[in-house]
Parts: C-alpha cells; sequence; structure tokens
C-alpha cells in the first residue's frame, strides 16, 4: 500500500481537524462504496466465469447430467449443482 503525506493533499484546516482525533498515526481512509468494483470486473474474470455458468446450465436444460458436467468442466457435483439451480440469470 502506498502511503501519501496528508499535507500535500490536504488542505490546512482539514488536518488541524484530523489532529484532534489521530496525530503521527497511519489513517487509511476507504473508498466510497460506489468506487468499489466486484471482483472480476476489470479484469474480465467474471465475465469468463459468468459465460461458462451460461454454458453449464444450457447444457443442463439440454439434458447433461450433473456428473456429466462436474467431469467436463472439472467441477465438483456440488458446484455444478449450485450453478444449475441458481435463480440468477
Amino acid at each position: 500500500m502506498k502511503y501519501i503525506n496528508a499535507n500535500k493533499v490536504l488542505p490546512e484546516k482539514l488536518i488541524v481537524e484530523i489532529q484532534k482525533y489521530v496525530q503521527g498515526e497511519t489513517l487509511y481512509i476507504p473508498k466510497t462504496k460506489t468506487a468499489y468494483l466486484k471482483w472480476g470486473t476489470s479484469s474480465g474474470g467474471r465475465r469468463i466465469l459468468d459465460r461458462r455458468n451460461d454454458a453449464i446450465k444450457n447444457s443442463f436444460i439440454s439434458g447433461s447430467s450433473i456428473q456429466q458436467l462436474a467431469e467436463e468442466y472439472y467441477l465438483s457435483t456440488e458446484t455444478i449443482k449450485k450453478i444449475v439451480y441458481s435463480q440468477k440469470k
């Protein structure tokens, strides 16, 4: 984690106010909730898993068994069940 000196980025009045609560300590200021991305959003990992899960669901609907899908996708039968029985798209 990279640290930034508060004197370089915050107004003096704000630093004085913060010093009423914390002095000489490392202070973490979290991102706003809207600034967080869900897992895999920026890397594309989420999209890849969504496509895989859609393919698994479609194969299940077309008649493939849970066991066949587990072997084909190298996943446990419990994981396949979670995918095919989930209510999400």
